[in-house]
This record gives structure tokens, C-alpha cells and sequence, in this order.
């Protein structure tokens, strides 16, 4: 138990202080997009680094990175963590599966038959490392349980984009890569199961599934979370590789790989974002919308549903309204909303579009989740 908690504790203080690099990068990529930086900056983005440019190699190769600790994370936590067991497992999966529905209903509600109906994926994503960051300001007003679930939703949320990217944001199959990339995954596989825990045997063909998913029109941060499944976790014996890498990887993808994510596609030139009242549209209600009401709404109700079914249990000195708290500060999308955008528009104005509003939207998220939160255990 002690363990757990310590774990828990690192896992805050990391997500908190890269939340505080996030926001620096952030407002670094907000001026050199507002002034004359903004050519030169976007000129360095395009310009290649053997077959891709600088931009490619952060959204394609450092985001499977990412992905591959978030993948992790998740299998860690369905071996023994918070999603090992039931009773612990079902309400942050039920409050994610709300918060992914409902704010892409509400989206595709609103751009039904328009030229950007393909985002309906924006709004489904929740940015842990913002969300972490504020509830670490205010966590001793918070419940530890509380925290927990935070934790496990903001988990599952991930899997749930990573899924979501698999299958809906591939572009047309190569079947020849498509071969490749699977005859890694299952190398990987048989060096699982012959119990090799040399992690270099599995980070190898991993690199190269990469490069193979990235041909076949499949996004290739899927070969992240295909190569964290294969991590062997050796529960009985000291050393698990899988535990090692999360150790490893946790500070790089923290305090420099999704703050350089942050810093290259952040640069959002509010003029042109306003420029002839083109921000009103359905594309911009659709994800202010599916994000400030659509989150705290699936992740509410689709929790009340649970605990009223007997499928899950509210933990004790936890309060409804406080569930609500966490859903509207998982309406800052953020890094993982522009993702969504870039792989759901090419059109380089829409993506503009959608970078403004969704920080737009993540700041009145974060506003209201931080009001809330602090008002309850006031009151």
C-alpha cells in the first residue's frame, strides 16, 4: 500500500512539473506565432532530417514515444493497478467511455453533412499532463480517491484515442508494410513469451514496426502501444522490464517530448484564427461544445449510471458534483485534441481553426474544473 502510494506521488510531481514546462512551451509557440519568428519557425519545422521533416519526426516519431509509456501505463495498470480488479477498474472506464460518446455525439451532431465533420474525434481527448498539473495545486482540498480515478480515467481515455486513431484516422492500407509491421509484432510476441527481458530485443524491432506502420497507412504511434503489450512485467522476481522502462521513459516524455509537441504545433496566429469572424462555425461549436459540456456530461452521467446499476461503486467522501469537477477539467483536450485536429484535417486552415478554440476551450475548462473543485470541499 505504502508503495502504491509513493508511486502515485512520483507519478503527480511528474505530470505537475511538466505540466509547468507544457504552458511555458506553450506560450513560447503562442509568441513566435504572433510575430515576425513565425516564418523562419515554420521554415525550421518543414526542413527535413533524412526522408522526413522536423515536424514529421514530432508528431509521428517522438508522439509513439508517448504513446509507447502511456501504453505502458495501461498494461501496468491492468496487471496491478487501478484497473487489475472490478471494483476499481469499472467506474473510470464507464466515466471515460461517457467522455469519449458524448462530447463526439455532440460534435458530429453539430457538423453533420459539413466539411468537417472528420473531427469528430477532437473532443474525445483529455490532456493528463494539464489535468494532473491543476490537481496537484489543489490536491490537498481533493480526496486521494479522487486522485485515483483521475488517474485510471485519464488511462483509459488514452486507450480510448489510441483505439480511435487505429481504426478511424489510417489512412488507405498497404498490405505488403502492413505484413512487415506484423511480423514484428509477433517476434515480439515469441521473445514475451520465452521470457527475454533484455529491453533492447523489443525497443529493435519495435523502431522498425514503426517505420513499417508509418507506410502502411496506419498512424504510426500505434506501433507505441503494440510494442508496450509485449513489455514483459515479471510480478515475482525484482526486476521488470516494464517497470524500467516507465522509469526511463517518464522524465523524457514529461519535460521534453510533449513539450516540444506542445511547442511545434502550439503556434497558433490568433489574427488569422479571428480574421473575418471565420471562428464562428460548426466546427468551432463543435468542439468548444463537446469539450465544456460534452466531457463533464458522458463522464457524470455515464458514472451515476454505473454505481446506480451496481455495475461500479462512488468511492466514500466522494460527492457527485465533484465527478463533475473532474469531467470539466478533462475538457482540457489540449496537446491530444491537436493531435486529433492534424490527423483529422489537411487543410492547414482548419487545423489553425481548431488549434485556437481548443486552447480556448482548455483554458475555460481548466478555469471552471479549478472553480469547482476548490468551491466543494469549501462548502
Amino acid at each position: 500500500m505504502i508503495s502504491n502510494i509513493k508511486q502515485f506521488a512520483e507519478f503527480i510531481r511528474s505530470y505537475a512539473t511538466g505540466g509547468v514546462i507544457l504552458i511555458a512551451c506553450v506560450i513560447i509557440s503562442l509568441v513566435i506565432a504572433n510575430t515576425g519568428l513565425h516564418t523562419p519557425f515554420a521554415h525550421f519545422l518543414n526542413t527535413h532530417i533524412g526522408p522526413y521533416s522536423r515536424i514529421t519526426w514530432i508528431n509521428d516519431g517522438l508522439m509513439a514515444i508517448f504513446f509507447l509509456l502511456v501504453g505502458l501505463e495501461i498494461k501496468d495498470e491492468v496487471l496491478n493497478g487501478e484497473l487489475s480488479d472490478r471494483p476499481s477498474a469499472t467506474l473510470p472506464v464507464f466515466a471515460a467511455i461517457g467522455g469519449m460518446l458524448v462530447p463526439a455525439g455532440i460534435y458530429a451532431l453539430i457538423n453533420f453533412h459539413t466539411n468537417t465533420s472528420a473531427g469528430w474525434g477532437i473532443p474525445i481527448a483529455t490532456d493528463i499532463a494539464f489535468v494532473v498539473a491543476i490537481i496537484s495545486v489543489i490536491k490537498s482540498r481533493v480526496p486521494q480517491s479522487l486522485q485515483v480515478f483521475i488517474k485510471a480515467l485519464a488511462i483509459v481515455d488514452d486507450l480510448g484515442a489510441i483505439l480511435v486513431i487505429a481504426i478511424f484516422y489510417s489512412a488507405g492500407l498497404h498490405t505488403t508494410y502492413l505484413l512487415l509491421a506484423l511480423a514484428m509484432f509477433v517476434l515480439q510476441l515469441l521473445l514475451n513469451k520465452f521470457n527475454v527481458r533484455y529491453l533492447l530485443a523489443y525497443l529493435i524491432p519495435g523502431a522498425f514496426m514503426w517505420y513499417f506502420i508509418h507506410h502502411s497507412g496506419i498512424h504510426a504511434t500505434v506501433a507505441g502501444v503494440l510494442t508496450a503489450m509485449t513489455i514483459p512485467h515479471n510480478v515475482k522476481l525484482n526486476y521488470s522490464p516494464l517497470k524500467k522502462l516507465i522509469h526511463l521513459l517518464e522524465n523524457p516524455v514529461n519535460f521534453i517530448i510533449i513539450p516540444i509537441f506542445a511547442l511545434a504545433n502550439s503556434n497558433i496566429n490568433i489574427g488569422e484564427s479571428l480574421a473575418g469572424g471565420n471562428i464562428i462555425n460548426p466546427l468551432s461549436a463543435g468542439i468548444l461544445l463537446g469539450l465544456m459540456l460534452g466531457k463533464p456530461i458522458g463522464i457524470t452521467l455515464f458514472s451515476w449510471l454505473a454505481v446506480k446499476l451496481k455495475l461500479s461503486k462512488l468511492a466514500d467522501g466522494v460527492k457527485w458534483m465533484q465527478v463533475w469537477g473532474i469531467g470539466q477539467l478533462a475538457g482540457i483536450g489540449f496537446t491530444m485534441s491537436i493531435f486529433m485536429a492534424l490527423l483529422s484535417f489537411a487543410d492547414v486552415s482548419l487545423q489553425s481553426q481548431s488549434k485556437f478554440i481548443i486552447l480556448v476551450t482548455s483554458v475555460l475548462a481548466a478555469a471552471v474544473g479549478y472553480t469547482i473543485l476548490l468551491k466543494i470541499k469549501k462548502a
